[in-house]
């Protein structure tokens, strides 16, 4: 968590002025129960209306100073908060970008969503109210016992009694609930995923009927959630009975010395309603500081977890070179894998062992196997979205360690097995192959991905809006899309990761004439369950 506040760098003088304010707040609220002391013994004990009206109106002035002073204590602590929170959410988003898949996969999506939601949500909250009240607080609390003593030094030792007792409940109510805080994200992770899975598969499992075994499963984990979210709610709820008994027995004792010592005149009405006041000073901010410590406590489990997103490796966290590499001529289209070995991490075994071939420009290769003999696997380490455990890899002659890693993806085209297209237009789509990209060059990559007929169908054409995830195109016409964005870029590598499994065999086979008549001569990987 303390790794995350250097994104409060650009914020210094908000988390400055917010504490100063919020003291300075405080200091007028400290005066009150003096004013009042005033306003009783010099007052109305000396039957003095002018006196009265003069307090009243010094503690209307303190008000106005107070509001005022938190206004501005507020929006210095959102505007620090709200900047922390954004910038923490981009540099996640950044981060996340660069991961690597073996720690994507280790994460998972549903995880990084929450972390990217209601994580820095809680952070951002947990941020604004630390900077509002965390110095306030304590400044109240041992502002009023200091009052205390210079009103009554033995009235004033119910104060230095009940605080170190308030603070044992407070803090161990912090400790307490910490690890209990983390638990309740990790099983809000599980929730989020079983919401996602249903909400993407929903036809499937109405399909198969099985809404209600669907309906059971996220039962159990949502009762899971529930039943961690009570266990913390428990403990937490102990917080505030404690202290307004604790606090309460000390107004007792307090109502009870100062009866006594007002009777032998040793005290006056005045003083001891002064500390009465300052013991229910203390009350209401121990109350906010517990309530305080919960949200830090939150925000510390949530950020916590933000922290080991970003602590995460990234696919440039090895030094890449900073040069291109000099490509020789009669080595360019090129791959050769040479003993390459490659494990997921946590996995039994290999899932690719010992695969050595060579791939020379303007090659088809076709990578025909069942499901889960590692094809896509294969294909993925091309573009290095996963390292090899052993043996080497080679683009164009030289090993693929050796070019920058936006150098060698620039040379290479994805097809991934699952079609995604972003919200736009599907001109806007297209041109993540090439920004610069042509119309021309726009549609002869879409005639070589048989999918000038899917624009063609389309009243705005390239213009015509792609909705999110392409759920307004069919199966087939957003895999000739994303085939076509690839060749836009017109890459010196072509993989077709099974990207071609919603097409009839007639638009499959006229698209393979099609890239085996591409200008380029690209060197085409193409993974499929059929021949």
């Amino acid at each position: 968590m303390k790794k995350l506040l250097r994104f409060l760098a650009d914020y210094k003088k908000e988390c400055v002025l917010g504490p100063l304010f919020k003291m300075l707040e405080a200091t007028f609220e400290l005066l009150v129960p003096f004013v009042v002391r005033s306003m009783i013994d010099d007052g109305i004990g000396c039957n003095d209306t002018g006196h009265i009206i003069r307090m009243c109106l010094l503690m209307a002035l303190l008000a106005a100073v107070g509001l005022t002073s938190t206004l501005f204590a507020q929006y210095f602590a959102a505007k620090a908060a709200a900047g922390f929170s954004a910038k923490l959410r981009q540099a996640l988003m950044q981060h996340i970008q660069r991961m690597t898949y073996t720690d994507l996969d280790t994460l998972g999506t549903s995880s990084l969503v929450t972390r990217m939601t209601s994580d820095v949500n809680q952070v951002q909250t947990g941020v604004n109210l630390t900077i509002r009240l965390l110095l306030r607080s304590p400044f109240i609390v041992f502002g009023a016992m200091v009052s205390a003593f210079m009103i009554d030094v033995r009235a004033a030792l119910i104060f230095v009694a009940a605080i170190p007792l308030l603070s044992v409940v407070v803090f161990g109510v912090m400790l307490i609930t910490i690890p209990m805080h983390k638990k309740v994200q990790e099983h809000l992770d599980t929730v989020t995923e079983i919401t996602r899975e249903n909400l993407d598969g929903v036809r499937v499992i109405r399909a198969f009927r099985n809404e209600d075994a669907e309906a059971a499963g996220f039962r159990r984990e949502n009762d899971a959630l529930a039943a961690v979210q009570k266990a913390v709610g428990r403990i937490s709820a102990v917080m505030n009975p404690a202290t307004y008994v604790i606090v309460n027995l000390a107004v007792i004792g307090l109502l009870s010395i100062g009866a006594i010592r007002v009777d032998a005149g040793l005290l006056t009405q005045g003083s001891v309603i002064a500390l009465y006041n300052l013991m229910s000073q203390i009350l209401v901010e121990l109350i906010k500081f517990a309530n305080l410590i919960i949200s830090i406590t939150k925000a510390a489990a949530c950020g916590n977890r933000i922290q080991a997103v970003l602590e995460s490796g990234t696919a440039d966290a090895v030094p890449a070179p900073v040069q291109m590499p000099v490509i020789p001529e009669n080595r360019r289209g090129e791959i050769v894998f040479d003993h390459v070995t490659f494990t997921y991490a946590g996995a039994a075994a290999p899932a690719l062992c010992d695969i050595s071939f060579s791939a020379k420009r303007g090659e088809v290769i076709g990578v025909i196997g069942g499901t889960g003999a590692g094809k896509s696997t294969l294909v993925n380490l091309i573009p290095r979205f996963y390292e090899p455990d052993s043996g080497s890899i080679t683009v164009d002659g030289i090993p693929a360690q050796a070019f920058p890693q936006d150098a060698l993806r620039q040379r290479i085209g994805v097809v991934p097995q699952k079609a995604v297209l972003f919200h736009g237009t599907i001109r806007e789509n297209l041109l993540w192959g090439d920004a610069n990209a042509s119309d021309r060059a726009i549609e002869d990559a879409l005639r070589t991905a048989q999918a000038l007929d899917v624009v063609g169908s389309k009243a705005k054409g390239l213009d015509e809006e792609v909705r999110e995830g392409g759920r307004n195109f069919s199966g087939g016409q957003r895999q000739r899309l994303t085939i076509a964005r690839a060749l836009v870029r017109r890459p010196e590598f072509l993989i077709l990761d099974d990207s071609a499994s919603a097409l009839d065999y007639a638009t499959d086979a006229a698209l393979r004439k099609a890239l085996r008549a591409l200008p380029d001569s690209p060197t085409v990987f193409i993974v499929s369950q059929r021949t």
